[in-house]
């Protein structure tokens, strides 16, 4: 099993998607958050379970929400968890290099 770290670039982006919903909805929010950082927890026991991306080389893509997108790194010790996007964000991201 590989540790799951969040870069500070992905804790960073669920931040600002979490008090962008919390501004409408707070209970909504609560439950975003837990669902996107739940949504990491299989790629700890199969870090290649979803596809590389092909708007950000190098990351791979896991669609946690209809409307998020997870993207992560597989490194050789851990699985980093790079950015946190709105599925209808422009590509490419910043790759999270923090």
């Amino acid at each position: 099993m590989l540790p799951i770290i969040w870069r500070t670039s992905a804790r960073d982006d669920l931040a600002h998607i979490l008090r962008y919903i919390a501004q409408a909805n707070p209970q909504a929010a609560r439950r975003m958050r837990h669902l996107l950082e739940e949504s990491v927890l299989p790629l700890s026991q199969h870090p290649y379970l979803y596809r590389s991306s092909e708007r950000v080389p190098g990351l791979r893509e896991l669609v946690a929400h209809p409307n998020y997108l997870v993207l992560y790194r597989v490194a050789a010790t851990r699985i980093e968890v790079v950015n946190v996007v709105h599925a209808r964000r422009e590509f490419p991201a910043p790759p999270g290099l923090d």
